[in-house]
Formats: C-alpha cells, structure tokens, sequence
C-alpha cells in the first residue's frame, strides 16, 4: 500500500501539471463556442484533428522508447543524446519538405494554407521540446516541468482573451485606428486562435533553451536501430488512436456537414472532461510501472493502482452527470451547441474504459511486445471506421459517440485477455466491471430521466458514494492511515 500512496502523490504533482493546462483550454470552449459558430467551430476542429496526427509522426514512439532505455541502459546521457537528435533531425526535414510543397498539401488536406503554415510552425516547436519535457520527468524535475506546462497555456489563454474579447472591446468602444479595424475585421476570428497557439509554443521554445542546451548532438546508430524498433509499434498505435478520437469528427464534417462536426465537437469537450483524469493517470503511470517492474509484489501494486483508477472514475463520471447543466453553462456559448448534449455520458464512459486500457497495456509495455499496442489500436481503428461509415448516415453524431465508446471496450477486453497470456496480473476484474456499468448505466438515467432534478440527481451521487464506500472502506482506511 505504501507505494500506491507514493504513486498517488506523483500522479498529483505531474497531473496538476498535465491538467490544470487541460482545465484551461477546456475552460476556453465557451469563448470559442461563444464568438465562433459552428461553422468556423469546424476549422478549428480540423485543425487540430490534424496536429494530432503530425504530431504522432513527428514523434514516431521516441517519447516511451526514451522512457524504457533511459531506465533500463546504464548510459542515460546517450540515450538522450540519440533521442534528441533523432527528434530534431526528422523535424528540420519535416519542416523544409512540408513548407516546399505548402500549396499542394494544404489543399489536399482542404485547409487553407495560412492556417497549414501555423499548424506545421506549431508542430515543429513543440516536437523538438518532447525530448526534455521527458527529461525533466524521468528526471523526477516536477515543479520545472510544471512552469513550463502552465506557461505555455496561460500565454496560450491570455492570447485569445486578447484577440476575441479585448481587441473586440476595443474596436466597438473606438480605441483602435480605422486601419487596425480593418486589418482585425479582414481575417476570420478562428486565425487568431492559431496564432496564440504559435506564440505560445514559440515563448516555450525559448524558455526551454537552458534546457536543450544540455543536450550534445549525436546518434549511436545501434541505440537508435533498438528505439526505433521499440517505438515504430507505437507510432502506429498512436496514429490508430488518432483515428479512434479524432477521425469521427473528419467524417461528421464530410458525411453531414460542417455544421454537425462544428456542434458535435463542441458538445464533445464535456466528455473530455474525463480525459483530464486518464491524462493525470498516465503522466504518473509510466515512469512509475517502468520503475517498479523489478520488485516482487510489483503485479499486486499494478492491480491495486487500477482497480482505485476506476472507482475514482466512476465517482467522477457521476459527479459530472450530477452537475451537468453547470458544466454546460460554464463551457457552451451558444445554444445551437446544446442539441448533441446526449453524447456527453457515453464519451464519459468511452474515456473512462480507455484510462481502464492505459492501465492493462502494462503488460506489452513491460515485456517489450508493443507491437501487440499496435495491432489493439488498430483494431480500435477500425471499428471506429466501420462504425461511423456504417451507422452515421443512420444516426447522425450519435454514431461517432457510440463508435467511440466501441472501439475503446473492444481494445480494452481484447488486451485483457492477451495480457493474460504474456504478463498475468491479479486485476480483480469483477469489482472494475462492476463500478465501470453502474456509473455509466447511472449516468445515461441521470440524464434521461432527471437531467433537469438537480436534487434528485444529487441524491443519486450521494448513495453512489456511500455504496463505493461501503465495499472499499477497508482499504480506504489503509490507505489514508498509511504513512
């Protein structure tokens, strides 16, 4: 128990670092929603659809084959070295091909190439900085890691209060010259969003120097050859995973309109909601499983550290069902946004089963088969695909959510029961299922039946609560009066 406690308190302090930035851009969904319709929604949307999916190529693994060779070899100073040189070689070649060929790219893609040309600047930036953000992690560097996270999403946030509320403000009171005003008023207010996202990696850059000037340039060919099998495999997961959480939007947009992909992906924020958790999880999960593989009871702590993931999660998809009408006052801005509100509880679950996936996918980082990472993401991909292209001209968006929340459950029984087979782990799977169906059974009635009770509702997370209470209070109690 006492190393779940001392995994909890570094999940706390990489998580506030992870999601407080995460809290802040989720929090900017309603000035977004509320200047941009969900026309211009859409762009933004596609927009970064598509940084996601560089940005796994640009990265290619190298952030978790960093993770497992720093910890396993003895020489850490080369697997940095090869690591980061690695990274900023691809970048460079990425960034003088994808400018070279800016017209035919951009419209292939179908975005305008000034909005292309902010999104690879963007890329290139914040993919050379991968390296020594792990670096200050592995490195068990919490509070610098934390300045860096938190400064780049306040400039970030700062920036679009500048650009959609103050130079608005000022416009209207008649603060600005006539030729500022046009020059504001020229271009679509969506841009804007973009270039505080430049400025705000470029200030980040900047600030890492000091950090990246501790890097010496140079590649050992073999370590690089033993990464780059490592983390090939994840790669492709992570361009699967891309699809799984991304893809649905893209095709809503081609399927129905751009206008549907606009309120959808507003709508689909609130369930994101869950992803801060899940990404709190992982930011402290990995170099903890990575640390703690080599001690004796390490399966029983891995089970432990999973089932508390999920009761956690349970209680916290229910909190949000529970308060939902706040949190939708608090993040969408215009009322067109609210007619996709029904996704919200089965993204919440789609999310939750994927922090459950995270945990199990123990066992392939582990032993070094990530290649199986590989081929569970794949697999997710392509439900994802035959879902939506088989059920969207059906049902509309709600076929995106529930493809989501498909692919997910499947990727996560299917490494259940291949993990088994290679690296067995005592999860009392039970008790996950169990907490899994009643919150997400609880929070799809809470919004079919009593989404306007808001007395009833909180009723239902109180008993909620007190039955989580009731079967674990014995190792609640050890865990709170371990020291």
């Amino acid at each position: 128990m006492g190393l779940v406690k001392r995994f909890a308190k570094d999940t706390a302090i990489y998580g506030i670092a992870a999601v407080l930035p995460k809290i802040v851009n989720v929090l900017l969904v309603k000035l977004h929603t509320s200047k941009l319709g969900p026309d211009l929604y859409s762009d933004n949307t596609q927009f970064y659809v598509y940084a996601v999916y560089f940005n796994v190529l640009l990265t290619y693994g190298m952030e978790t084959a960093f993770f497992r060779f720093f910890t396993k070899l003895k020489n850490n100073a080369k697997v940095a070295q090869t690591a980061f040189t690695s990274i900023l070689t691809t970048s460079f070649i990425f960034l003088a091909i994808f400018l070279g060929f800016a017209d035919s790219i951009s419209q292939f893609l179908e975005i305008q190439k000034s909005y292309f040309i902010i999104l690879i600047s963007i890329l290139v930036l914040d993919t050379i900085v991968v390296i020594p953000y792990a670096y200050l992690r592995v490195n068990k560097r919490p509070i610098r890691f934390a300045f860096y996270r938190i400064f780049n999403i306040s400039v970030y946030a700062l920036l679009n209060l500048f650009f959609l509320l103050l130079v608005p403000y000022l416009i209207q009171k008649g603060h600005l010259s006539k030729s500022l005003e046009i020059q504001y008023d020229a271009n679509p207010k969506v841009i804007y969003i973009f270039l505080s996202n430049l400025v705000a990696s470029g200030f980040t850059f900047l600030f890492f120097l000091p950090v990246i000037k501790n890097f010496k340039l140079g590649i050992d060919r073999q370590l690089l050859k033993k990464m780059l099998h490592y983390s090939w495999p994840i790669m492709v997961a992570g361009l699967a995973y891309a699809t799984n959480e991304n893809l649905d939007k893209l095709l809503l947009g081609r399927m129905i309109g751009k206008e549907t992909m606009g309120i959808y992906a507003g709508v689909y924020k609130i369930g994101v909601l869950m992803s801060l958790y899940v990404t709190a999880f992982r930011l402290g999960a990995d170099p903890f499983f990575f640390s703690q593989h080599k001690e004796k009871n390490a399966k029983e702590q891995y089970a432990k550290i999973l089932l508390w993931f999920t009761i956690f999660g349970a209680v916290f998809l229910v909190g949000i069902m529970t308060f939902l009408n706040l949190v939708v006052k608090l993040l969408i801005g215009q009322a067109i946004y609210l007619k996709a509100l029904q996704i919200v509880p089965v993204i919440l679950t789609a999310y939750l089963i994927f922090g459950i996936y995270n945990n199990l996918a123990v066992w392939y980082k582990l032993t070094e088969k990530t290649r199986y990472g590989m081929y569970l993401s794949v697999f997710g991909a392509l439900v994802t695909i035959g879902f939506n292209l088989l059920m969207i001209p059906k049902i509309g968006y709600m076929a995106s959510a529930w493809a989501t929340l498909a692919a997910y459950g499947s990727m996560t029984i299917a490494s259940y029961f291949i993990g088994r087979k290679h690296y067995k782990v005592p999860y009392e799977m039970g008790k996950i299922v169990f907490y899994l169906l009643s919150s997400g059974a609880l929070g799809m009635i809470m919004f079919q039946y009593f989404n306007h009770d808001i007395f009833i509702k909180i009723i239902l997370l109180i008993i909620y609560i007190a039955m989580v209470y009731l079967m674990e209070r014995k190792d609640l109690k050890a865990l709170l009066n371990r020291k």
